[in-house]
């Protein structure tokens, strides 16, 4: 009988006893990294708008790419994150971007009820840099944590183009000379676990100089705000 016991009891206690002596075999990483990779969505806001132009509809932003982080103190819970993405971006308002016969670009607020359209928008899509300041309370073994990752984004514009239905016809430009091809501004990520809240506010105009609505600059900057997932 003692037997028995002792054999039913060493089935059950030895999963237990093995795993404890695996936790005391397998070290921890102190060189333990976060967040290599992100994966975000965004509505897109335009700001410093000219007169008149306003936005309709859904303007969204998708963004995913790589960081590499590098932990700056013995806790490893700052560190510089530099990286590389591509961020896809569309906004719909009410400016037309149509083409003269002489191939240069006119930019005209339109009245809705004077040329009704169902869709007006640019798009464009960017290769990314982002460059973050990354404060965490992370630990080896601690994989949910608070977090705040702040800097700048570097953006180089490598595909443009914009969409018109409406009364006037279907317009579609593609590669447009008048965005800036670099774009850059602040950024700023925080959040616990997998849900992180989201902001960029661009520091340069989307448009060149050369870009005029009734004879007054562009000078309208992205805005995005929006949910940032970040995965190991």
């Amino acid at each position: 009988m003692k037997s028995i016991l002792f054999f039913i009891s060493f089935i059950f206690l030895s999963p237990i006893l093995w795993s404890q002596s695996l936790d005391t075999i397998k070290p921890i990483d102190s060189l333990y990294k976060e967040d290599q990779f992100y994966i975000g969505v965004t509505y897109n806001l335009l700001g410093k708008t000219p007169s008149g132009l306003s936005q309709s509809g859904f303007s969204s932003g998708f963004h995913f790419g790589y960081i590499k982080d590098m932990p700056i103190n013995i806790k490893r819970n700052r560190a510089i994150g530099i990286g590389i993405g591509i961020s896809l971006n569309s906004f719909n308002q009410n400016m037309l971007i149509s083409e003269a016969q002489d191939k240069s670009l006119n930019f005209n607020i339109l009245d809705d009820s004077e040329t009704p359209f169902t869709k007006n928008k640019f798009s464009t899509y960017m290769l990314e840099v982002p460059m973050e300041y990354r404060w965490r309370t992370s630990s080896a073994t601690d994989y949910s944590f608070w977090r705040i990752y702040t800097g700048v984004k570097l953006g180089y514009v490598f595909a443009s183009n914009s969409k018109f239905e409406g009364s006037a016809g279907n317009i579609k430009l593609s590669n447009i000379d008048e965005f800036n091809n670099f774009q850059y501004g602040l950024s700023l990520s925080a959040g616990y676990n997998t849900w992180n809240f989201h902001i960029y506010y661009g520091l340069n105009p989307i448009f060149k100089s050369e870009a005029k609505v009734n004879g007054e600059d562009i000078n309208t900057n992205a805005i995005k705000i929006g949910l940032m997932f970040y995965i190991l």
